[in-house]
């Protein structure tokens, strides 16, 4: 299954092209079944079609539904209670009604999350469209899974489940109550489920589509969502630039927004494969005003890779001098990652054992290093064009060393 997630700035048209792309997808043959994300029913607007927390057939072959965030927060409340009736009990503590509380931060996301998941596991339909929340609130939520998972692993390690026997004896000793083990199962459940949603964003049937007006906000906007999207590995397959005014437009007031999306399409055509869509005159509403827009299609998954590579490059040649030093200057391993639109003042590299945290613009990831760089140190860093590349030199108190 192919799973398409449309973003870009609020306001430019992301809603309108996920439904213009499914719709097309659809009267193509395809099995497609288009998510919304927002509170408010503007993918329902668009349609033609109210769209709610139930699957709703808008025509032959696409499906539409809309997440629903309270239901969803409802359902976990009432679960997450039942779990710790034990523990509530002996605390004299009265359950909450799930009806008493509206979602709390955060669960939105998970919903999403969740929806997304489900969706693209789902073995009736052939093509998952995402109509994605602006790009800043997209990267934060596609961010979500993987920093969940770490900051899961590293407040309740995995390994300490080994000594559940043990538990009892080393809180005597301790003198402090150890975790009890629904919380560990708690963890352990999560941790399954995001590691569901990160296999489906690294899938290579899973792509990214941007969606912008070309113009000076345009431009930084597009320039922000890439740099964000390359930093986590998720592969842009297009960008679409909405809302063109025709080249042979007599009013002479708009000649300098013309020239204007004439000249950030030029800049644009450099970096993504742009599609152009004209702008209708009117808000695109229903069926026929979608198949108009004419957006492009979705590639096949056949050639294409998962993700953006980040390889390591210049292999070692495990020699050391006499003095336990690399024995040439060539001992210099380099990871490439991709980061377009990256500036240099705006780059940020921290190094903490077998993890480096990377900064660059307002975005932030820590991945853990390649096995080969955590025997290394790091020797430097640059970027070049659109490239940072960072030198690790073979550590010779962790290097094999050969006769």
């Amino acid at each position: 299954m192919r799973t398409l997630l449309i973003t870009g700035p609020g306001g430019n048209g992301r809603t309108t092209v996920a439904a213009a792309t499914a719709l097309a997808a659809a009267r193509a043959g395809t099995r497609v079944l288009v998510l919304g994300t927002d509170r408010v029913d503007t993918l329902g607007a668009v349609l033609g079609t109210p769209v709610g927390a139930e699957p709703v057939e808008v025509e032959q072959g696409l499906t539409a539904r809309r997440v629903d965030a309270d239901a969803d927060f409802r359902a976990d409340l009432a679960a997450l209670q039942d779990r710790a009736a034990t523990a509530l009990d002996l605390l004299g503590a009265s359950r909450l009604d799930p009806e008493e509380l509206g979602p709390l931060p955060g669960a939105e996301e998970l919903s999403v999350l969740r929806a997304l998941r489900d969706a693209a596991l789902s073995q009736a339909y052939d093509l998952l469209v995402v109509d994605l929340p602006p790009t800043p609130q997209s990267l934060a939520l596609l961010a979500l899974p993987e920093e969940l998972r770490r900051c899961l692993r590293r407040l309740l390690p995995p390994e300490r489940q080994a000594a559940r026997a043990l538990r009892p004896v080393l809180g005597r000793l301790a003198g402090v109550p150890m975790p009890a083990e629904w919380l560990y199962e708690t963890a352990a459940r999560w941790d399954t489920e995001l590691a569901a949603v990160e296999a489906v964003l690294a899938d290579r049937g899973t792509a990214v589509r941007l969606v912008a007006e070309p113009g000076p906000a345009g431009a930084d906007a597009v320039r922000a969502a890439g740099l964000g999207l390359a930093l986590r590995g998720l592969r842009t397959d297009a960008l679409v630039a909405g809302r063109l005014l025709p080249e042979d437009v007599e009013d002479g007031r708009l000649a300098g927004l013309v020239a204007q999306q004439r000249k950030t399409l030029d800049e644009w055509r450099e970096t993504y494969d742009v599609h152009p869509v004209a702008h209708l005159g009117r808000d695109p509403r229903g069926p026929d005003d979608l198949a108009a827009l004419a957006v492009p299609g979705v590639p096949a998954v056949e050639g294409t890779r998962a993700g953006v590579e980040w390889p390591v490059t210049g292999l070692p040649h495990s020699r050391l001098s006499s003095s336990g030093e690399p024995s040439t200057a060539d001992d210099v391993l380099v990871w490439h990652i991709p980061l377009p639109g990256a500036r240099r003042e705006e780059l940020d590299l921290i190094r903490r054992g077998d993890e480096l945290t990377v900064t660059a613009g307002p975005f932030r990831r820590t991945v853990p290093l390649p096995s080969a760089l955590r025997r290394c140190t790091v020797d430097g860093a640059a970027l070049r064009e659109g490239e940072l590349r960072i030198r690790f030199r073979p550590d010779p108190r962790l290097w094999p060393r050969t006769p």
